[in-house]
């Protein structure tokens, strides 16, 4: 089969593997019909995750067919349409058994493109089937269900569940990439008094401004300052980092007000810079976490309800054999104004 190859740091091909098959008892085998890039994918590359070895498939989103399942598997058959989750779960460990997956200590957690071949393929191998996938219906299109495989549970969990969001709130979202724009719309689902979007990106701001922001400024026009003026100098309640840099970091803790949630979301590959000397009188919460998908079945049912604003956040659609191009416009938004790019088995319409 094809699939994208992770070969160190800023090195990577559309090139020929082994197919995969069943190695353990919960294993599936999935062929991909629609996968999609996640600004993880870019950290990757960048070499800011030295766990991903050479070598190997990238990508942990996907809907697709099973084409074989292992003696274990129970929920699902071969000629089902899934939807491939991108956190993994033993369903026995401590961790699992409280539905944080992300933590599983019995072989799963994130290893699609992380530590095990993933879904920026042709066909991949899926552990612990009956935890990581989801049966789709036919009528919830690929391109919608596939954001439910990280970017809308990562948002709804990471971003508004950790930062607990409430009716009133005012709620500062950092980045207004995939993760931040879902961010918008799973905020907006606990009625916040205002939702105020920074970025760089003109055509992200506008983006996150359709999506139902209230406010959007520049990240180059001092958006601690606007927080400041719209909250009266008491600072947001809730704060969301969706970009994973040092200095967007540092940019929350200074706009959160005292006794407020600072929800880090974005995937950090340096050190940031813990301003105690100036934080540790304010009674703040801080909170990081990989997304557990404990809520991928209550979105799923939101999407296929129509309450959730997926088909929004695509802008491009490539074949499946067009990665690398897709990657090409996917890493540079500022010129293709990107958000989230799906690519299709040749198999589907385009």
């Amino acid at each position: 089969m094809k699939a994208l190859v992770y070969h160190g740091p800023g090195k990577s091909a559309w090139e020929t593997v082994p197919d995969p098959d069943v190695q353990d008892a919960g294993d599936a085998v999935v062929r991909v019909d629609t996968t999609t890039i996640c600004g993880t994918d870019l950290h990757i590359l960048k070499g800011d995750v030295p766990e991903v070895r050479p070598g190997t498939v990238l990508g942990h989103e996907a809907v697709g067919e099973v084409v074989e399942t292992a003696p274990g598997v129970t929920s699902v058959r071969p000629g089902d349409r899934v939807l491939i989750s991108c956190i993994s779960g033993c369903g026995r460990c401590r961790f699992c058994r409280e539905g944080a997956y992300g933590q599983c200590r019995g072989g799963g957690g994130w290893v699609l493109g992380h530590h095990i071949n993933g879904t920026q393929a042709e066909y991949v191998r899926v552990p612990n089937a009956d935890v990581s996938l989801h049966p789709l219906p036919a009528a919830v299109p690929g391109a919608d269900a596939v954001l439910l495989s990280d970017i809308f549970p990562t948002a709804y969990e990471v971003g508004v569940l950790n930062g607990r969001v409430r009716p009133g709130d005012t709620v500062v979202i950092v980045g207004a990439g995939p993760i931040g724009l879902a961010a918008v719309a799973a905020a907006r689902l606990y009625s916040p008094g205002r939702i105020i979007v920074t970025d760089l990106a003109p055509a992200r701001l506008d983006a996150a401004k359709r999506l139902g922001a209230d406010v959007i400024v520049s990240a180059a026009e001092d958006p601690a300052r606007l927080v400041d003026d719209l909250t009266d100098g008491l600072g947001a309640d809730v704060v969301m980092e969706a970009v994973g840099v040092p200095d967007t970091f540092e940019l929350c803790t200074r706009m959160v007000r005292p006794g407020g949630h600072v929800a880090n979301i974005g995937v950090h590959g340096k050190p940031a810079t813990l301003h105690l000397e100036d934080l540790w009188i304010k009674n703040l919460t801080i909170t990081t976490g990989l997304v557990d998908t404990f809520s991928t079945p209550m979105l799923l049912d939101m999407l296929a309800a129509g309450r959730l604003p997926a088909s929004s956040l695509v802008t491009h659609s490539f074949p499946l054999h067009e990665m690398e191009r897709a990657y090409e416009v996917f890493a540079h938004p500022a010129e293709t104004d990107a958000l989230k790019v799906v690519l299709t088995s040749e198999n589907l319409p385009q």
